[in-house]
């Protein structure tokens, strides 16, 4: 075993921050950016999700069909979103698929909005449907670390209307926990407090409570990742075998 000290600050950084209206991002740095698409050099997204998620769409043979519409937003352009969107189709639609300012996953990085290729691509609401290479992308979005974020039946939880086109990067072991046990990201952390959890073969995840300025991580040998989850403690990922 090792132990690692992990700082109060870096409850705030990491691939498994909660985002949302009541946990606000905390964070100023979106890590590394990159394209997602050579075709679209201005949408960008983490750099190893970016290549997750180009990995995802040629399995899926959506090299064609899938395309990126809208990944990072600055604070600036999430807010020029909020207002255009606020001004055009008024409060109730904008609250439902707009995050405010300081809100937005797409300000992490994290995020991306696909849509299936057209002459016209609706920029808010892009259609992403059920079947076809969009559905062969959802079958295989949890073995590459995508969830899709706002599903439906958990408007009341994520606090944002079904968007079946938006999609979280959270790591492989992640995505395919909180698709087998039908969590959204807002649920995830309380999965995780009941007990240590694995996929067979898997990584162990489990949750480590912010004890203050620093905290204490016990960890096995091996290969390990420590993610922030933006509200009260840390998300780790072990490699190792746990005493």
């Amino acid at each position: 075993m090792k132990t690692i000290v992990c700082k109060e600050s870096q409850v705030r950084d990491g691939p498994l921050v909660l985002v949302n209206q009541n946990h606000p991002l905390q964070s100023a740095s979106a890590g590394r950016l990159g394209p997602v698409d050579e075709n679209y050099p201005h949408i960008l997204v983490e750099r190893q999700m970016a290549r997750l998620l180009t990995a995802c769409i040629q399995a899926a043979g959506g090299g064609r069909e899938i395309v990126p519409v809208s990944g990072w937003r600055s604070r600036a352009e999430q807010q020029r979103i909020w207002d255009e969107t606020l001004a055009g189709e008024g409060e109730a639609f904008t609250r439902q698929y707009v995050a405010l300012p300081g809100c937005s996953e797409h300000q992490t990085g994290l995020a991306i909005d696909l849509g299936k290729a057209a002459p016209v691509i609706d920029f808010i609401r892009p259609a992403f449907p059920y079947d076809g290479v969009c559905g062969t992308f959802r079958r295989l979005a949890a073995r590459y670390g995508f969830i899709e974020r706002y599903g439906l039946g958990k408007e009341a939880v994520t606090g944002i209307a079904h968007e079946p086109w938006h999609f979280r990067y959270v790591g492989a072991p992640h995505a395919q926990l909180m698709e087998e046990n039908g969590l959204c990201l807002e649920e995830y952390t309380a999965f995780l407090r009941q007990k240590p959890r694995r996929l067979p073969d898997g990584p162990q995840v489990f949750y480590v409570p912010c004890a203050g300025t620093e905290t204490i991580i016990e960890l096995p040998d091996g290969c390990c990742q420590v993610s922030g989850d933006n509200v009260e403690g840390f998300i780790v990922t072990a490699w190792g075998k746990l005493a």
